[in-house]
């Protein structure tokens, strides 16, 4: 069994991962949120377009709809390149930290900290889901 310093590190790892994944949905959210704003503008630009207003809905066809976010970037393509340089980096090592420290157990941290936490013999408290669970 692994000491109590190597667990809480190898703990704060995972909880960082735990973070970082959190921080991705929001890319994700970001990606989407986005995408939708574009069809939107799109749809802005039909509706200028039908009012007469012909000018301003091409100048937002050329100038706005399809515009990349950042430099040569739609936002799908910094979502993949977060997952490619930055997630899968993080996953991997803590994978592997988890595999080296702790034969691959998962939160074991957090298992620890039940242990400490339950009352031992109550409705609710189990250390493990029963039968059928």
């Amino acid at each position: 069994m692994p000491n109590d310093e190597i667990i809480d590190a190898v703990g704060k790892v995972t909880e960082a991962l735990e973070t970082i994944e959190r921080a991705r949905g929001r890319l994700y959210d970001f990606h989407q949120l986005t995408g939708h704003a574009d069809a939107q503008l799109g749809e802005a630009a039909d509706r200028l377009e039908d009012a007469g207003a012909t000018d301003l809905a091409e100048e937002l066809r050329e100038s706005i709809v399809g515009r990349n976010v950042i430099e040569g970037r739609w936002t799908f393509q910094i979502v993949e390149e977060y997952d490619e340089t930055y997630w899968e980096e993080v996953r991997a090592f803590e994978r592997r930290t988890r595999d080296e420290l702790l034969d691959g157990t998962p939160h074991l941290h957090e298992s620890n900290m039940k242990e400490r936490r339950r009352t031992h013999g109550r409705r609710h408290h189990e250390a493990q889901p029963g039968p059928g669970h």
